[in-house]
Formats: C-alpha cells, sequence, structure tokens
C-alpha cells in the first residue's frame, strides 16, 4: 500500500512540475517538456494526455502550420502546449472589514465572474456564512454553454485581514474584525455546507499574502521575491519568495500594520501607539483629509508609505513590490508620493530602487489572490504535504 501511495505522490509530484513548466514556459512542446524535467518522454505524453483529459492542459496551433514557409519536419511536428482557461476554475473570496468580495477565474488568473456585497455582521458566524452564501451565488452565475459545458470547480480560497496559522486552520489575529484565536477554517467549512456549496477542498490564507500570490501566479513574468503592500482599513504585506509564500511561524509574517512608526504616536487598533496602520490605514487617512487639505494628507500619508517600502526593501530584498488596497487605488497621489519617497531613498544610498507597481486586479486583488491560493496548494504537493488535509483536485 505504501508503494502504491509513493507512487501517485511522485506521479502527482511530475504532472504538477509539467504545469509548473508550462505557466512558466507557454509553448513549450513534449520533447521540450521532458528536456526542461528531466522525464522520459513517454512518461511527459502519458502525463500531458491525463493534465489534457482532466481540462489542466491544452494544444495550441503548432509552429508549422502557423508558418506556411516553413521547410518541412520529418516525423511527428513539434505541438505547444499550454495550460487550458476553458474548462476549470478556482473560487476566491475576500473577507474585508466591511466588504466581501467574491471571483472565479480560470486556470489563467481570468475573472470569469465575480460578486461584492457590503459585509452585514463582522460575528464570525454570519460573516462565514454571508461569504458562503455569496460564493454560492458565484457559482451559479458561472459562464456555461451547456451542463456538460459548466467549469469544474477546483476548489475555494478565502483571504482575511488577520494572521492565519495554516497548519492549524487558526486565525490568530485581525483587530479590525475583533477576532482572535478563531477556528476559522472549521466555521467556513461549516457555512459552505449550509449555503449548499459543492464539497470541495477549501484554504485560508491572509488578504495580503493572497493578494501577493495572485500578483505571482497570474503574472507573464512571475516576479520573484515579490512583495504586495496593501493599504485599506488595516495594512499589511505579502511575500512571495522563489514560488512560496513566506507566512512566518504563526502566520504573522508581513503583518507591517502593526510595525511601529513612532512609539509616542496615534493609538492603533491593536491597542499600541505609532503603529504604521495608524497613520497608513483608510480610517487614519479619512480623519487627515477631515482635520486639513486632502493635498496634505495625501502627501503626508504618501512619505509614511514611502518609508514603510524603504524599510521593506532593505528588509527582505524584493525586485518588485505592489501597491493595492481602497487607499492606494483611490489616491493615486498617495502611490505616486511614496514611489518617489523610496526613489529619493535609493538615489541617496546610490542603489536602484526595486520596481513598484499599482495591482492589476483593482479592488479584486484580495479575492483574485485567494482563488491563486487552490492552484497554489495544487502545485506545490510537496511544500504542502502534511500542512493541508484537503483532498487534491484531480
Amino acid at each position: 500500500m505504501k508503494k502504491t501511495g509513493d507512487l501517485q505522490l511522485v506521479k502527482r509530484m511530475n504532472r504538477c512540475e509539467l504545469m509548473r513548466l508550462l505557466r512558466l514556459q507557454p509553448g513549450l512542446s513534449r520533447a521540450q517538456l521532458a528536456q526542461a524535467s528531466g522525464l522520459t518522454k513517454s512518461t511527459v505524453s502519458l502525463l500531458i494526455r491525463e493534465l489534457m483529459d482532466d481540462g489542466w492542459v491544452t494544444e495550441t496551433q503548432s509552429h508549422s502550420d502557423s508558418d506556411a514557409a516553413s521547410p518541412p519536419v520529418m516525423g511527428r511536428p513539434s505541438t505547444p502546449l499550454q495550460v487550458d482557461g476553458t474548462r476549470r476554475a478556482l473560487l476566491g473570496v475576500d473577507i474585508g472589514v466591511d466588504t466581501l468580495r467574491a471571483v472565479a477565474v480560470n486556470l489563467r488568473g481570468e475573472v470569469l465572474a465575480s460578486a461584492e456585497e457590503a459585509l452585514t455582521s463582522t460575528q464570525p458566524a454570519a460573516a462565514c456564512l454571508q461569504a458562503a452564501q455569496l460564493v454560492r451565488q458565484l457559482i451559479d452565475k458561472l459562464p456555461h454553454q451547456a451542463e456538460q459545458h459548466r467549469y469544474t470547480l477546483c476548489g475555494i480560497g478565502c483571504g482575511v485581514p488577520g494572521a492565519i496559522d495554516e497548519r492549524q486552520g487558526l486565525l490568530r489575529f485581525a483587530p479590525n474584525l475583533g477576532w482572535r484565536n478563531l477556528n476559522l477554517l472549521q466555521l467556513l467549512r461549516q457555512a459552505l455546507h449550509t449555503a449548499q456549496v459543492p464539497d470541495l477542498p477549501v484554504h485560508i490564507c491572509n488578504e495580503a499574502d493572497a493578494a501577493a500570490l495572485g500578483e505571482y501566479e497570474f503574472s507573464a513574468t512571475h516576479p520573484s521575491p515579490l512583495v504586495f503592500v496593501a493599504c485599506g482599513v488595516g495594512v499589511g504585506a505579502g511575500i512571495v519568495q522563489g514560488e512560496l509564500v513566506l507566512t512566518g511561524y504563526q502566520g504573522m509574517a508581513g503583518e507591517i500594520g502593526h510595525s511601529i512608526l513612532d512609539m509616542n504616536g496615534p493609538r492603533c487598533s491593536c491597542g499600541r501607539q505609532g503603529c504604521v496602520e495608524a497613520f497608513l490605514g483608510s480610517r487614519a487617512l479619512a480623519h487627515a483629509i477631515e482635520q486639513g487639505s486632502s493635498e496634505n494628507a495625501l502627501a503626508q500619508a504618501g512619505r509614511y508609505l514611502g518609508t514603510v517600502l524603504q524599510n521593506l526593501w532593505m528588509t527582505l530584498n524584493p525586485r518588485t513590490m505592489v501597491l493595492g488596497g481602497a487607499s492606494c487605488i483611490a489616491h493615486l497621489a498617495l502611490v505616486q508620493e511614496a514611489t518617489r519617497m523610496l526613489g529619493q531613498y535609493a538615489e541617496q544610498a546610490g542603489m536602484q530602487a526595486p520596481d513598484v507597481q499599482l495591482t492589476r486586479h483593482g479592488l479584486l486583488a484580495g479575492a483574485v489572490g485567494a482563488a491563486a491560493l487552490v492552484l497554489y496548494h495544487e502545485l506545490q504537493p510537496l511544500q504542502r504535504l502534511g500542512i493541508s488535509s484537503t483532498p487534491p483536485c484531480t
């Protein structure tokens, strides 16, 4: 029995490796995949056939067919392969402090359907049930031409504004929701069952981690290391390094909103004084705008954000920094000033600052990233082994 289990794990690892290569380099042929992976051509052919049958991979027009001027090639022509975006869907839900957002995306990260509504209660069970009902609505909105052409659902990811201990499915710390030491994974599974959502693998993570994962997984270049900085009611950072999300011992990695900018500063929602959130959170920003001019408030907030980016740069040395969250999306002046400050710090040190971008997914970044979490668990079988007990999507 153990031998059979080992063989199944090796097979899944090999399938995932082929998927990883095709996501990094769409258009590879079977022969090129064999060369890049070190697998035999017969093994690659067998696995690709399975991946095609299961809706993960599809063939594209061969180079020889598309170029009539190309000389004839002996034997079977090379057929480019790519990730199939037409048959499988990933579901993601973002439980925010005041808003719920949910999306369905295909394996390429293209949004198939989305839904959004105000969060009606921060009571944990009620919030999870509302999120589950939104997912149920989303599934019903998925486009299909006929029943046999419905998308195969791979799983559900959920992002929340707090520290997640993924190994135990626990939310440790979410001050803006008032949640601490909560078995969120169990609550969410119960809510999904109550809402009659199909039985699927369920994964949870911090919303900034999710957003970082979405930017990485669904990017054509897969930039790494990547840091996503989310500025909303809270402020957080997600970190992707070498295809892995860095979460820390108890999921606290990236909780930059509760790092200290000024030990004598204003009180934060976590109970401490002078946290980044107390200067950059959307509530603090709105209060600053009320007290003075919008231009001055945004400029000051931009300088604070630029300082935060500088500290993250020196701590993590990312290749790319992505900014998102309601504050950054609503106030481009905030992003511009922060980028200018980061460039100024770099110039003073005689260094090249990392590339800074605005999120490609707008306010859906957290939900799209939560959907990417499903793909992440699928394509990292060794790293996830022993961490998640949910069955794989095969």
